[in-house]
């Protein structure tokens, strides 16, 4: 397969690029920095997500796809921290178990990772915990010139959300930083962290969770962003938008029938679709 053929038929899913992404991040964090995850947690992360992925596929009669459970996989072993390893394992089946069995009209109702950590860091709050969002200047800016560049030359269905609760939060931070009378450089420090930029871009903006309509989408970030300034700055939680996103996906059955839209496929079943509905309309001459 040439290179063009082959850059197209990755160019028909984000997922393709979003697991390039995150398998470079993990080798950056692993080379840069102190905090990157250990090989047993990239193993039973990667491993129980496509254990499981392939178990509940089997029992479910679906169609086994590697690809979500191994992104998955990989932003559980980068921001989840534990004092254990089974953690990892539980983990896995939390986040392959949410799409298979807690699903609304079709769709899934929390993103899968973020549910597990949220659950995870609840239920064991004193040996569970995420992980530190620094990952050093070098790190975090290739991170997100590599975020930028897969919304730029990619064109992502509803690659609206992650930006778009980027510049909210950052309006919250800075807004409150003038409100008290802070010095710019603390909320400037809050935005480059690592963590955020996995949330903005890999969680709150994943299509098969949030509303389908752009004014439901606005909507549901003002929400997440509400929920994750009072949790973190009116509780002392560090985990405020872990907790909050998958309380605003509570909300989004609510949203979308306020604000329907259509839902979203991923691309290259997309493209099958299509080309089966232009088979079924080709009208073929007889001889």
């Amino acid at each position: 397969m040439s290179g063009s053929r082959l850059f197209e038929k990755m160019a028909r899913d984000p997922r393709h690029f979003q697991i390039l992404i995150l398998s470079s991040l993990i080798v950056l964090q692993s080379a840069g920095s102190d905090f990157g995850p250990e090989v047993p947690v990239i193993l039973l992360s990667l491993g129980g997500c496509l254990f499981f992925q392939t178990l509940f596929s089997k029992i479910f009669r679906v169609r086994f796809d590697f690809r979500s459970p191994l992104i998955s996989g990989m932003s559980l072993s980068i921001l989840l921290k534990a004092s254990s390893l089974w953690f990892f394992a539980l983990g896995a089946l939390i986040v392959v178990g949410s799409k298979f069995l807690i699903r609304f009209r079709g769709k899934h109702l929390f993103n899968p990772t973020n549910l597990a950590i949220v659950v995870l860091t609840l239920l064991f709050p004193s040996v569970v915990w995420i992980s530190p969002g620094q990952w050093g200047q070098g790190v975090w800016l290739a991170f997100f010139l590599c975020c930028a560049a897969l919304l730029v030359l990619y064109q992502i269905p509803r690659r609206d959300m992650g930006p778009m609760f980027f510049l909210m939060w950052m309006g919250a931070l800075f807004g409150r930083a003038l409100w008290l009378g802070d010095p710019l450089s603390i909320p400037l420090h809050q935005m480059q962290n690592g963590a955020l930029l996995i949330f903005c871009f890999f969680m709150i903006s994943d299509p098969k969770t949030i509303p389908n309509r752009f004014a439901g989408r606005v909507v549901f970030g003002l929400l997440v962003a509400l929920i994750a300034y009072v949790i973190q700055f009116g509780f002392y939680r560090t985990d405020g938008l872990m907790i909050a996103l998958a309380a605003g996906c509570l909300f989004t059955p609510l949203i979308d029938f306020l604000l329907p839209g259509t839902a979203y496929q991923w691309g290259d079943r997309i493209q099958k679709h299509n080309k089966h509905k232009e088979a079924k309309l080709c009208i073929h001459p007889t001889s």
